[in-house]
């Protein structure tokens, strides 16, 4: 599995490109994220775009992405009608009316997205920072697309947002701890590709001190 980790800015949630025509998430600013992806790849190229969750700063990009490549949109089945609510999609905590996006594939848990012959990514529900919070896994090569469920150093999503629940990031936290990971590419901040178990064990312990 190849995977290009892009960043339209400093601050901005990560995007992951996906054997040339995958991408995890977009991040707020279109055009730059949009300028990085082309010198990958010709825009054409890309399918897919799939959104974790539902939240501004990993969605905000998606119209103009969509209107240049025709890629087509899958997010949780949960978090579909609040990609474009104010509210669910917390875009007024940044200012913004919540991008017009309308999905084309409503995942569920278990549903495996096919990359080639051996690899896949698999769809693991997990709600707790918005109702239809999803991580990714590649069985093949332990990878784990992460989101905002949980982050490098023990660090995990809030939980103080609509549709947020403690206990039921916790309860995802420690379905994702069952996990054979060697490569965390986690929604925010660094990859982690040395004891990704545990700091997955490390977000589970933690999370379990808030509620």
């Amino acid at each position: 599995m190849k995977v290009i980790q892009c960043n339209a800015t400093t601050n901005d949630a990560n995007s992951y490109l996906i054997n040339d025509s995958i991408l995890i998430d977009t991040g707020l600013n279109g055009e730059r994220l949009a300028r990085e992806i082309e010198s990958h790849i010709d825009l054409n190229k890309l399918e897919l775009i799939i959104l974790t969750h539902c939240h501004y700063d990993h969605t905000a990009a998606v119209p103009l992405l969509v209107e240049l490549s025709g890629a087509k949109v899958g997010v949780h089945r949960a978090d579909g009608p609040m990609l474009a609510d104010d509210m669910g999609s917390v875009s007024t905590f940044f200012g913004q009316k919540a991008p017009a996006i309308e999905p084309d594939i409503l995942y569920e848990d278990g549903d495996m997205i096919k990359l080639d012959e051996i690899e896949g990514l698999q769809i693991i529900h997990t709600p707790g920072h918005t109702p239809g919070g999803i991580c990714l896994y590649e069985p093949f090569s332990k990878s784990l697309f992460s989101g905002d469920t949980v982050f490098s150093s023990g660090g995990f999503g809030r939980t103080d947002f609509e549709g947020g629940s403690a206990r039921q990031l916790t309860e995802s936290i420690e379905k994702l701890a069952e996990i054979d990971v060697e490569t965390l590419y986690p929604g925010h901040g660094p990859v982690v590709k040395i004891d990704a178990n545990r700091q997955i064990q490390l977000s589970m312990r933690a999370s379990r001190s808030i509620w």
